[in-house]
């Protein structure tokens, strides 16, 4: 297994080394809106601990945390209201699925039928 890269970018943006726009942030949790939005609300949530995807979020951070994080997701749909309409949750592992940042991420998508959206 690969090892965390302390310089991909969500590592310097959670450093304050590069600017986001924050949604929502806590102690353990950042949000903030992707750069290159493919649906009207298109954020990134990230844990601030160093995994490198999913599976190493899920494999190696404790249930709490990990309970802590989806619960902040369901929160955060909360926030942007999206919650009544719908949205969608993606992530990415690996290089099959072009995962792009090693750093657990989720991208959260709502505010239009997404049907017609292809995430890539």
């Amino acid at each position: 297994m690969m090892s965390y890269d302390n310089e991909n970018i969500f590592s310097k943006i959670l450093k304050g080394e590069i600017p986001c726009d924050k949604v929502y942030e806590d102690e353990n949790v950042l949000c903030f809106k992707d750069i290159n939005p493919i649906a009207k609300i298109h954020v990134l949530i990230i844990p601030k601990d160093k995994y490198i995807s999913f599976n190493d979020f899920v494999a190696n951070a404790s249930s709490e945390k990990i309970s802590y994080f989806f619960k902040t997701v369901e929160k955060i749909a909360k926030k942007l209201n999206v919650v009544d309409s719908g949205y969608r949750i993606i992530t990415n592992h690996g290089m099959d699925a072009n995962q792009e940042v090693p750093h657990f991420h989720l991208h959260l998508l709502g505010k239009e039928n997404l049907g017609g959206i292809k995430y890539q």
